[in-house]
């Protein structure tokens, strides 16, 4: 019995390892594309054109690869796959909602959801404002496409960044003890993708467009199903229940 209980706490330790080694891995390949972008900004100026227009048609660029990897990370998040993902942005779906066993009253339920929704539109009305003075710095001449594309890719770098260390959403705002329960983890792409609004062509409406949709069908669902977004109304996010921390901590068992 004491082989078993310590082969399962193996297992489970091996688990949180393997998850928040992939995670640290993905951030160091997003860190790597930041630094080549950083070098090709001086180096190859003329391979940013992809971004302009049509020009995504007209020759094959290295930015063409970085594109299809944006795309294919963003359909994942509409896919209810089982380990592709962490928790966080997997809680959208059926499959991984745990209802609690107690039950709440109407009045508690009401100030949690509440509580999500207006915590979100703070943390949109604050990324409406940057994405704004950004908008002006384009409008003035002062950021151009390149420069826009480059903000993106430190966005990219920050969204990890943000999962795996520090949050200023979730530790100012939000107030939530991890990214399993944050109420806005899908909005990642529609923040990397917005500086990109501003430049007209296929390259940069693709990608905004569908990272629009990954957010609005993560918004539909909240309205819909606002018990699998929270721990205190989804067993599956509780810390005693955690599959997959993030934060490289055992979860403590009651």
């Amino acid at each position: 019995m004491k082989d078993a209980t310590k082969d399962i706490l193996n297992q489970g330790r091996k688990k949180i390892r393997d998850l928040r080694e992939r995670y640290l891995a993905r951030f160091g390949f997003r860190v790597g594309v930041l630094a080549l972008t950083v070098v090709l900004y001086f180096a190859a100026p003329r391979s940013f054109d992809v971004v302009k227009g049509t020009t995504f048609f007209q020759r094959f660029f290295w930015l063409h690869l970085l594109w299809l990897y944006w795309i294919v990370d963003m359909i994942r998040q509409l896919i209810p796959t089982n380990r592709a993902l962490a928790l966080g942005s997997l809680k959208q779906f059926r499959h991984f909602y745990r209802p609690i066993k107690e039950k709440l009253q109407h009045a508690q339920l009401r100030d949690i959801f509440r509580k999500g929704r207006v915590d979100s539109w703070k943390v949109l009305g604050i990324w409406t404002a940057l994405v704004a003075g950004i908008g002006v710095l384009w409008a003035v001449g002062v950021l151009k496409e390149k420069e826009l594309l480059l903000v993106s890719v430190a966005f990219f770098v920050l969204d990890l960044t943000f999962v795996l260390f520090w949050c200023p959403f979730r530790t100012w705002i939000l107030k939530t003890r991890c990214c399993t329960t944050c109420r806005i983890f899908n909005w990642g792409h529609l923040m990397m993708f917005s500086p990109l609004l501003f430049i007209p062509g296929f390259f940069s409406a693709t990608l905004f467009g569908l990272s629009a949709v990954v957010f609005l069908v993560w918004e539909a669902r909240f309205l819909l199903y606002p018990e699998r977004f929270f721990e205190e109304t989804n067993e599956a996010l509780r810390c005693a229940n955690c599959a997959d921390p993030l934060c490289g901590m055992p979860a403590k068992r009651a």
